[in-house]
């Protein structure tokens, strides 16, 4: 088998090769604005052949590329790959170099990656998220536009009744232009979002797994969906504690020198959308579900709001996860039928 460690840049690539049967070695770097050379040169590497590189956002192409000539792509978890090396030296040939030794000894950090149709599922829900962000600024220059005539309706202002008033403020000309303008583009947003809305619940209709999530208080077809599509199988987590971690809902902590634990705020490591999704569904669960009004009214008197709501979410990631694991709806895990011991799994990981 021929081994390749790849420092893959959105320009270009720093390979190193390794010939597992010969011992031969073989550096070189290959421009990505000569796609078809660089097709060309793992076209011509015979017999089997397993590339690693770094987990990163501009690399689809390359990976399609080498899926279509029979190679195995493994994509590594970039902070543990350099966390793996101890020089403070960093250039592209000894990157490649660590990719290929790292291969070589069996001890490359290889994650899981969403597959092709997940990965585009993936883009129908950032594209909605985009578009609401698009929508909320248009709606708050609107509700300035408002507010500076002392028309002040919150909400309503985008009632039949208040879209009305707004229309009709005296304005001058180029206040009067903007309006009009930002007034076209939020119903083209509106528009767009309703489709998106409308193939996020098909989507999430279509599996079994985003169904199931959608049992529990609070959680609709965005987040199942992103959940889903995120985690990936359930089975690569032990604990929920590591779903909880992987979401970066824990908190930082630098506790050493025999002092007492020093916590800070959370870690905020993984992806950022679907934990806004989580404390956003979780404040909904908060109205809807009994306990975890509970523990979310005792938190915030004891502590905080704010850290109330990380908690809630980060509670929230643990249930769907143990969900996800078991197979089960809400009513299932709450009674404990998977286990025969009610609530097991309801709040602990």
């Amino acid at each position: 088998m021929k081994i390749i460690g790849c420092d893959f840049h959105p320009s270009y690539q720093q390979i190193a090769v390794l010939d597992q049967a010969t011992g031969e070695m073989v550096e070189k770097a290959l421009s990505h604005e000569r796609k078809e050379e660089v097709r060309a040169f793992y076209a011509g590497l015979g017999g089997a052949v397993r590339v690693g590189i770094e987990a990163s956002g501009q690399s689809q192409w390359f990976e399609r590329m080498l899926a279509e000539l029979g190679h195995e792509v493994w994509i590594g978890d970039a902070a543990k790959i350099r966390a793996s090396c101890e020089r403070k030296q960093k250039t592209d040939r000894r990157d490649a170099e660590l990719l290929l030794k790292l291969l070589a000894e069996d001890r490359f950090p290889r994650i899981w990656v969403p597959t092709a149709a997940e990965r585009d599922d993936r883009q129908l829900l950032l594209h909605r998220h985009k578009l609401v962000r698009m929508r909320t600024q248009v709606k708050n220059q609107l509700q300035a536009l408002a507010l500076n005539q002392g028309v002040q309706r919150k909400r309503k202002l985008w009632s039949e009744a208040g879209r009305k008033q707004l229309e009709s403020l005296p304005l001058l000309p180029w206040a009067s232009r903007r309006r009009a303008e930002l007034l076209q583009l939020l119903d083209q947003l509106e528009a767009s979002i309703s489709e998106l809305d409308r193939a996020v619940a098909e989507q999430a209709a279509a599996r079994p797994a985003a169904r199931r999530l959608m049992t529990h208080p609070g959680v609709g077809p965005v987040t199942a969906l992103a959940f889903t599509l995120t985690m990936g199988p359930a089975e690569r987590f032990q604990r929920g504690k590591q779903v909880a971690g992987y979401l970066g809902l824990i908190p930082s902590e630098h506790s050493s020198g025999g002092r007492r634990q020093r916590l800070g705020h959370i870690s905020k490591q993984g992806n950022p959308f679907l934990r806004g999704l989580l404390v956003e569904a979780a404040q909904s669960a908060v109205r809807y579900e009994p306990e975890m009004r509970r523990a979310y009214q005792q938190l915030a008197q004891r502590k905080c709001r704010a850290l109330a709501k990380v908690a809630m979410a980060r509670k929230l990631a643990v249930r769907l996860y143990w969900m996800l694991r078991l197979q089960v709806n809400y009513a299932q895990l709450i009674q404990g039928s998977h286990a025969g011991q009610p609530g097991t799994f309801c709040g602990r990981g």
